[in-house]
């Protein structure tokens, strides 16, 4: 019964520290570098679909549960690609308008300076849903 939640975990775990190892022949890493919203791969992908791969592989394709992750599924991946990234557009734009403004300690205070990466590339998505497919099913074939 754990399954379900420790494949999901493992492959956020995978995706995360993945992606901080890259990040870290970059540049020097920060805290908020474990959490971080973008860059390769996905760990909001890939614990989608290890949840979806491990619900399909248990409980199989035509489960009510299935059908409920799978949406889910569909929801962040869509999410991850269209909806974050026209956000990090919105907060490109308007950092630009706020520094063009005279500046001042209002400004300053008052318009703290707005993530312009929150979203991911379809490529960044794909990966990240390799990495939850294959630890689920790695988990799977451990556990049965």
């Amino acid at each position: 019964m754990y399954i379900f939640i420790v494949c999901p975990i493992i492959a956020f775990a995978l995706a995360q520290g993945t992606k901080i190892l890259l990040k870290s022949f970059k540049r020097k890493l920060t805290w908020h570098d474990i959490f971080a919203y973008s860059d390769m791969p996905s760990g909001h992908t890939a614990v989608v679909v290890a949840l979806v791969t491990i619900l399909a592989l248990k409980r199989g394709i035509a489960s009510p549960e299935f059908a409920v992750a799978f949406v889910f599924m569909a929801i962040t991946i869509t999410d991850a690609i269209g909806l974050r990234n026209y956000l990090g557009q919105h907060g490109k734009t308007l950092n630009i308008l706020v520094k063009d403004l005279k500046e001042d300690e209002f400004l300053d205070n008052h318009y703290p300076k707005l993530l312009e990466k929150i979203g991911h590339t379809p490529l960044q998505v794909l990966i990240g849903g390799m990495v939850g497919a294959v630890t689920s099913l790695i988990g799977y074939l451990i556990m049965r």
